[in-house]
């Protein structure tokens, strides 16, 4: 919890000094009546009062009084909400190597199912794109809030020969500015983007990673990637057995380098489960919720009852 007006917590002090202003009068009271030793006069002179009770009543009243100033410092607490406006590119590497079946049932099947996962993750309201690489990039659905879309396109994905990680984050950084040039914002504050990047091997065509990471910096937007395989996926071309291990380092160092986060997946379930963290990250920001109502509504509760309280036992307010 956190308060947006902390200085009225200052005003606590007055309470404690109520506080201690009862305690103090309360001893002073218990020594004057003991100054009276004829136990009789003693009785006459201070009645019996309700004890533990009239204490009970201040405490409610003092722990009204309390709330009710904590209120003026306007407590706020953190809540998670979903993003009105956004833009993701999902880029998918779609190379021969997503035939690698060191992922069940084999790594483009796996990819295709968390993919569309992670279209079900993100708040409606976030425009979704896709973005599908191998030997070239090629942008398969433009930005947009239809779901089903993105979702069929996934499954109409294929295969093809080559891997250009770097073109993949250019053409996804120019279906991010096509879209947002489109928008009539009237000098408003462009919606934030991200672009999300799974690939399972080596970069052998198009421009270099380091290109890409300076054109997303340029642009202001964050990549994140998924290193999805193992070690040791092999392919089998031509009946020869090619080995098709992740680069991580490259991947590692795309996401480090823009302010993205970098995740790996050597498995369905694992590469499920990134999909779901970074539709949180991505669709999802936490503000400040103002609570101090709740704050006010205790303290009048207290405060009442301690007067209440007072008037039942005591026949006083104090």
């Amino acid at each position: 919890m956190t308060f947006q007006a902390p200085w009225w917590l200052l005003a606590l002090l007055a309470v404690v000094a109520v506080v201690a202003l009862y305690v103090v009068l309360h001893r002073r009271r218990a020594r004057y009546a003991a100054r009276f030793t004829n136990v009789a006069l003693l009785g006459s002179v201070v009645p019996r009062r309700p004890g533990w009770r009239r204490h009970a009543a201040f405490a409610a009243l003092a722990l009204g009084l309390a709330a009710l100033v904590t209120s003026l410092a306007v407590p706020s607490t953190e809540v998670r909400v979903p993003r009105e406006r956004a833009t993701v590119i999902m880029a998918v590497d779609v190379s021969l190597s997503m035939r690698a079946g060191d992922i069940e049932p084999d790594r483009f099947t796996a990819m295709q199912t968390a993919a569309k996962e992670f279209v079900e993750v993100l708040p409606g309201r976030i425009n979704l794109g896709l973005v599908s690489f191998a030997g070239t990039a090629t942008t398969v659905v433009t930005p947009t809030t239809d779901r089903g879309q993105v979702a069929t396109a996934i499954d109409n994905l294929q295969l093809a020969e080559s891997t250009a990680i770097g073109d993949a984050i250019f053409t996804s950084l120019t279906a991010i500015q096509n879209y947002q040039s489109s928008l009539d914002e009237g000098g408003v504050e462009l919606p934030p983007a991200r672009i999300v990047l799974l690939s399972d091997g080596y970069s052998t065509v198009g421009r270099e990673a380091t290109q890409a990471i300076d054109a997303a910096n340029g642009a202001e937007v964050p990549v994140s990637t998924i290193a999805f395989g193992t070690d040791y996926g092999t392919l089998d071309l031509d009946g020869q057995t090619v080995p098709v291990p992740v680069d991580r380092a490259t991947l590692e160092e795309i996401a480090d380098e823009t302010g993205g986060s970098y995740s790996e997946a050597a498995s369905a379930a694992e590469l499920a489960e990134v999909y779901e963290d970074l539709g949180s990250q991505i669709g999802y920001t936490t503000e400040a919720q103002d609570i101090s109502p709740w704050f006010v509504r205790g303290g009048l509760l207290f405060a009442f009852l301690g007067v209440v309280a007072s008037l039942l036992w005591t026949n006083r307010l104090l």
